[in-house]
């Protein structure tokens, strides 16, 4: 299958261009595309909340993606290279008109797709790294790390708040709070906040001021 990928940033560009470009481009080589991919989005946004990430999920071997131009596909090159090694690892094929590339099932294109992939490999190995070396220091430097001691959200829990009623009602038929949680997929702990912040029950222990205050 043949798809048309199209992406603009913003809602003042049109995709009228890129279409007219893939059209044009098929035309000439008597393609038929099949289905076309169109969003407005941020290239900087990860391709998995884009509607790429949807389509690069259900494309199959032998099928076919083609775009504008590299960019189209993520605004930094790691963004790109992972794009790419994924739709050469499920053998689907990749054509850019502007920059004229083609990832295809050729020895070049698996070569550029090993390249793409130990690349992208060894950015994460240097970001991780990178990560470790500033927590290390932070920790040397004697900062704590994390969330301090006794401090909570502040906020009621979104779920528990959108079921009170359901809540209410699971408590007046004489349900346990643990029982409630696990229909309600969230932590026990969290609904006894929850239950003891909203006065729906009264904490069985004593509490500090901030766990009073913080609900999950």
């Amino acid at each position: 299958m043949t798809y048309g990928y199209i992406r603009v940033s913003t809602d003042k560009q049109t995709v009228e261009n890129q279409r007219f470009e893939i059209l044009q481009f098929c035309a000439k080589r008597h393609i038929h595309v099949e289905g076309w991919i169109e969003e407005t989005i941020s290239g900087a946004k990860t391709y998995q909340k884009r509607e790429l990430g949807k389509l690069l999920k259900r494309v199959k071997k032998g099928d076919l993606i083609i775009c504008a131009e590299l960019s189209r596909l993520g605004r930094n090159l790691f963004m790109i290279m992972e794009i790419l090694n994924i739709c050469m690892n499920k053998e689907c094929r990749v054509w850019t008109i502007k920059d004229n590339y083609c990832l295809g099932d050729d020895i070049q294109s698996k070569v550029l797709a090993f390249a793409f992939g130990l690349s992208a490999e060894i950015e994460r190995n240097l970001i991780s790294q990178r990560t470790k070396e500033a927590l290390a220091r932070l920790k040397k430097e004697g900062k704590k790390l994390g969330r301090k001691t006794g401090q909570r959200n502040l906020h009621l829990n979104r779920i528990c708040t959108r079921n009170q009623k359901y809540i209410s009602r699971q408590l007046q038929h004489k349900n346990s709070i643990p029982q409630i949680a696990h229909r309600l997929k969230i932590a026990k702990g969290t609904l006894y906040r929850y239950l003891a912040y909203t006065g729906m029950r009264k904490p069985t222990k004593k509490v500090n001021s901030s766990w009073e205050r913080g609900i999950y």
